[in-house]
């Protein structure tokens, strides 16, 4: 029995790791401006909503974690995060809250963002 739950506890531990990977590579993506890495940790039905484009003009200036995940037992995990960005052409300080929502994926053993990329004012 003992052996069984162990096995449980090291699964549960690894799709943690991954988790913990996933929003610290997506965090580094979003918060150096790597927009088409940013756009590979969304869930492959997610990605055609994104026009990367209008992203070229958003520079990040900080990247604030609120509140880090915590798997849920269906394995989704929220994060919340405060953005502060500048528009170049404006120059002008904006700031969002973003709300990422997690889910992982048994087979593929990877966690997709299945919330988009941040709500940020393009216009």
């Amino acid at each position: 029995m003992l052996s069984i739950l162990g096995c449980t506890s090291l699964k549960e531990d690894k799709v943690a790791e991954l988790l913990e990977n996933a929003t610290s590579s997506y965090r580094q993506s979003i918060r150096w401006g790597y927009w088409d890495a940013a756009i590979g940790f969304l869930h492959p039905d997610k990605r055609m909503d994104v026009d990367p484009e209008a992203l070229d003009n958003i520079r990040v200036t900080g990247f604030e974690v609120v509140q880090p995940p915590v798997i849920g037992d269906d394995l989704t995990a929220v994060q919340l995060v405060r953005i502060e960005y500048v528009l170049n052409d404006r120059q002008r300080l904006e700031s969002l809250a973003d709300r990422q929502e997690w889910r992982y994926e048994k087979e593929m053993k990877t966690w997709w963002l299945h919330s988009g990329l941040p709500k940020f004012k393009l216009d």
